[in-house]
């Protein structure tokens, strides 16, 4: 491609991640721009596929932001705009309306980081939600919590994953719990608890159409895991049977309505004793806690780098041959600071997380008993040979 037409792709990382994005994105042709905090100047990003890097005391001040970002536009042309981590997509987006790029804006990343606007447009699109009230007026407020029996579950708008969740099981616990917020009530929703399990949908989207999409079931939902303890456990779902389908479509109806162009995108689902699979949350990044590797090691397709494809290949994007394998990722906290899970020599085991305080492994097979079967054990084993518990987060970490 010639150098005057050389795609120019912006990255805005509020933590490391996405080295596979980075590297796609560069050998696709683009020049790769990477926008950082300074805490992370030292981080270990694939330096050889970045042309230029760019640091911010911190990403979340507005103004320093768009004028930043407005500089660098003086002597870079900038074409996309991509957030690298669920906290950056609002970012990404005012950049976008400001600069006046392609892809979503300030309405459109609304339904993907803040859990009150996607359950009101879930909602009005048909699909079910959990019941909710918005934590701001005290009669709707009432009227809820004599509406829909406890418990209830007290969220933060737009944190990703559980954190900052509390459960409520009665008017008593919630009116303190809303005083203690002070003036951060309205960044709340108060939502139904739904009994159930939880599934999760990975996919990528390219010009408005979920080009492919891999469902999975927890083991444990991860709400439970992080206020309760325990092993984080999750599965690929039998290929084609009735939640798959179900969840497929779901997903397809969500993406749509919400507006994803292209990207990737993780959103879970809880389904409920009713039978009924209800919507929880959506994102317009990729799903955290290995599950890039989970899908990998079940299709052989990478989610960052298929992002990236969609972001700087050529278009129309081509999805690449991909396998239906089955696959499963067991990840828990470990009393040690380099757990060895030397002992685990299963050839199925197709990755081994490598962080401290961490002992994890992706397993992948042909077999999906085969995969239920090791996943189980894994589960038990690691009780005894890692596991160690931490009080729930109320902010992100790194």
């Amino acid at each position: 491609m010639p150098e005057s037409q050389q795609l120019t792709v912006l990255c805005l990382a509020s933590y490391e991640k996405g080295h596979d994005f980075i590297r796609e994105c560069k050998a696709q042709g683009a020049r790769v721009l990477l926008l950082t905090q300074t805490g992370l100047a030292k981080a270990r990003w694939p330096r050889e596929a970045i042309d230029e890097f760019f640091m911010l005391p911190e990403m979340g001040n507005r103004h320093e932001l768009l004028t930043g970002v407005s500089h660098v536009a003086r002597t870079e042309r900038i074409d996309r705009i991509v957030a690298l981590d669920d906290f950056d997509v609002e970012h990404a987006a005012a950049l976008r309306e400001h600069l006046r790029l392609p892809g979503i804006g300030d309405t459109q990343a609304r339904y993907f980081r803040d859990k009150l606007a996607m359950r009101g447009k879930a909602a009005e699109s048909g699909i079910r939600v959990p019941s909710f009230v918005h934590a701001l007026n005290h009669q709707a407020l009432r009227e809820f919590m004599e509406q829909v029996p406890p418990p209830w579950v007290l969220k933060p708008r737009s944190e990703a994953s559980a954190i900052g969740i509390k459960r409520i099981s009665s008017s008593d616990e919630l009116w303190p719990a809303l005083e203690g917020l002070g003036d951060r009530q309205s960044y709340y929703l108060l939502e139904q608890f739904i009994v159930g399990d939880v599934y999760h949908v990975d996919s990528i989207v390219a010009e408005q159409e979920v080009v492919f999409a891999e469902t999975h079931r927890y083991a444990v939902p991860l709400l439970e895991v992080m206020h309760g303890g325990g092993i984080f456990c999750s599965r690929t779902l039998p290929r084609g049977s009735d939640d798959d389908r179900a969840l497929r479509e779901l997903n397809r109806t969500l993406l749509q309505t919400f507006g994803l162009s292209d990207g990737a995108s993780h959103t879970e689902f809880i389904k409920g004793q009713d039978g009924h699979f209800y919507f929880l949350e959506t994102s317009a990044r990729v799903g955290g806690a290995f599950i890039v590797n989970l899908v990998e090691a079940a299709t052989g397709l990478n989610l960052w780098r298929e992002w990236a494809k969609v972001e700087a290949g050529p278009r129309p994007y081509t999805l690449p041959t991909r396998r239906s394998d089955y696959a499963g990722v067991v990840l828990s906290l470990a009393r040690q600071e380099h757990p060895d899970t030397s002992a685990y020599h299963d050839p199925e085991i197709v990755y081994r997380i490598d962080k401290r305080h961490h002992a994890g492994l992706v397993v992948g097979s042909p077999d999906p008993h085969r995969i239920d079967a090791l996943l189980d054990d894994y589960m038990r084993r690691f009780v005894i040979d890692f596991y160690a518990a931490l009080p729930a987060p109320d902010k992100p970490v790194a």
